[in-house]
Parts: C-alpha cells; structure tokens; sequence
C-alpha cells in the first residue's frame, strides 16, 4: 500500500457489471480512501459471459438491477437503487463510467452536484467525432468535475473535445501488483518459441489473423490461447486448416493463468484488449500487440515489443517474423523491459495512486 497518496472522504463507485478481474483495483483503491469506498454494480446479461466478482475484500459491494431499454450498439441502461445507495453512502466524491448510454448515470450527477459535491468520470476516452454527435458527446462530458481515462490516448481523446487539459487524468490500466521476481524461463535451445494469447475468444481478438500469421511463417512458433467464447469453434477450424497444433487451453485463472504466461516466450494482443497485456509486462514477456483503446500504445515500446497496425495481417506476420529472429537474449531484454515497465508504471498500485490524485484534485477544485 501507498501511504503517501491517499484520499481523506469517502468514495462512491458506479460500475454497470463487476468483472471479477476489477475487485483487486477496487480493493487497492479502498486502502487509500480514508472515508471507505463504496461500489455498485448490477449482474451481467447471460450472453455477456463476464464472470462477476462475488465479493470486495476491502471495498462494499451493493448489488444493482440492471435495465436495458435496446440491444446492441443502441442498447441503453439504467440502474435501479442508484440514488438511495448514494442517500445511504453519503460520498465526498462519485465515481462513475463515462458512457452516456447509462441513463441513472446523469441522475446521479445532478444528485451530486445539487449537494455541492463532485462527479467524476471514468472512461477508454471519445473516439473523434463531428457534428451533432461530437456537440452531444461536448454537453455530456461538460457535466463532469473530472475525467480519468485508461490512456494517454483516451486522454488526449477528452481533451479533443474541448474538455479542459487541467481536468483530465490518466489512471493506466492494471490487473496485478508491482511484480516482484521477474520469472525463469526454459531455454529456446532444441524447441519452438512458445506463443501465448490470453482473453475471451471474441471476433474482435481477431485471433484468427495470428492463426493465419503463425501458419504462414517458418520456423513455426508453438501456440498457445487460453481463453473461451462465441468465436471458439470458428477459431479451431481455421486453426485445423492453417495450424494444426495450435493449443486451445481453454479459461484459466490464479495459477494455470500464471503459470501459462511463465511457460511462454513471447504474447501476442492481435486484436482488442488491455489488462491481458499489462499481465504479460508483469510476466517479463516481449509483447506484439494491436492498436487499440489506446493503452497498448502506452504499454509497447520499441524496448519491449511491436505495435501492429489492427486487421494488417502483413504487418502482423512481419512483427512475428522479426520476434522469431531474435536470439534468446535479445528476447529476454525485451522481456525484462515489459517487467520494468510493469514494476514501475503498469500495475495497481500505480493505477489506484493515480485514481486518488485525480480524486484529490477534483474535489480541492470542487470546493
């Protein structure tokens, strides 16, 4: 724990779902609130396959209903519950996503501010928009005492918009601890590289572009994905066609994850995705990776890895190709590159210090 980074109220925290995955930051988050911190979440749709945190060890959980008026892009929720749990918590500060697809949301934000009392949002940022849809995204975020976005990218994305720089913070994306022992690994001497891919196995991973990629290359690198999902049987049979000994792992968690990243030699991010590859930095991996959300932008250097440009399978194949050629120490100083990026700006402590000075300097403006 931090101790010279922490917030003296009490925080309230809006989350539409609680992955499971999330209840270690909201935990490290809660031993810096001197007040507590209090989170409502409601459950996942069936079909989300979003596995939720059960309990808080630190932080309180309250339970939510979750109501969706459509389906899809268009989809829209509320939160019942949302105004007597902030009745009930009495926060200093709420917390809640940035998206303006929640309608309690807004509700709660004239709840807040009504007493006097800040509303801060959280959010990937605000893909670059014109017209009427950029003046709606201005009016919603111009509500916000402050935005704390997983980037620099999505930082920069609010600012785009007119948001004031002064109000925009940026809290990296961590699912783990500062690592503290960068693990062993087997030597590349008489086997394959061993690839590793892990999370929900969505169209959007676009794992079947490195299926493709690793099929067309030689020395063929060993794979390995870990993860379950809708794209699961189509991903086989592409990998029957095109890489035969392709590995599906399945879902793993705690120490089959752990272990799996520490068996591998190099990770892979083809498509969408964050947290998985801050894992990987802490696993003392090279890392090739998709632009994305923005955060593998600022996870990907030339010290540590390849960034790819997202659905080039030529740029792909090229970033594994030039992975494959380097020898085992030129992997393993890329590798222990990831580990310092993780031990000293991608983890959870470093994710909740910079949530609470966002928090602090919110509320001294607010007040």
């Amino acid at each position: 724990m931090t101790e010279q980074v922490r917030f003296p109220g009490k925080v309230c925290l809006q989350q539409r779902v609680l992955p499971d995955y999330r209840a270690p930051f909201f935990d490290a988050l809660a031993e810096r609130c001197q007040g507590g911190l209090s989170v409502l979440a409601g459950p996942p749709r069936p079909e989300e396959a979003i596995q939720p945190a059960g309990a808080l060890a630190v932080a309180r959980l309250s339970p939510a209903e979750n109501r969706s008026l459509f389906r899809g892009a268009a989809s829209l929720w509320t939160q019942s519950g949302l105004l007597e749990w902030l009745a009930r918590e009495w926060p200093d500060v709420l917390v809640v996503e940035a998206n303006p697809r929640y309608l309690s949301n807004l509700t709660a934000r004239r709840w807040m501010h009504a007493g006097g009392k800040p509303v801060v949002g959280w959010g990937l940022g605000a893909v670059p928009a014109s017209g009427l849809r950029a003046w709606f995204r201005r009016g919603y975020l111009d509500g916000f005492d402050g935005l704390i976005a997983y980037s620099t990218l999505g930082a920069a994305q609010y600012r785009a918009l007119g948001f004031p720089a002064e109000r925009v913070f940026v809290a990296p994306n961590a699912a783990t601890r500062p690592p503290r022992q960068m693990p062993a690994r087997d030597s590349l001497r008489g086997r394959r590289l061993r690839l590793f891919f892990v999370g929900r196995l969505q169209e959007r991973r676009r794992l079947d572009l490195l299926l493709e990629a690793c099929g067309a290359i030689e020395p063929q690198p060993e794979v390995r994905i870990a993860g379950d999902g809708p794209d699961r049987a189509r991903l086989e049979a592409i990998a029957g066609r095109v890489l035969p000994e392709a590995v599906f792992l399945g879902d793993l968690r705690g120490e089959s994850l752990r272990a799996a990243f520490e068996q591998a030699d190099l990770f892979v991010l083809p498509g969408t995705g964050g947290l998985a590859l801050q894992q990987a930095l802490a696993a003392g991996l090279p890392v090739i990776a998709a632009e994305g959300d923005g955060s593998q932008q600022d996870m990907v250097t030339p010290e540590n890895g390849w960034l790819v440009r997202p659905g080039d399978l030529a740029h792909l194949r090229a970033a594994l190709e030039q992975a494959l050629a380097l020898d085992e120490r030129g992997l393993q100083a890329m590798g222990a590159a990831s580990f310092r990026l993780a031990q000293t700006r991608f983890n959870l402590d470093a994710m909740a210090d910079a949530f609470v000075a966002a928090l602090r300097a919110t509320t001294r403006r607010r007040t």
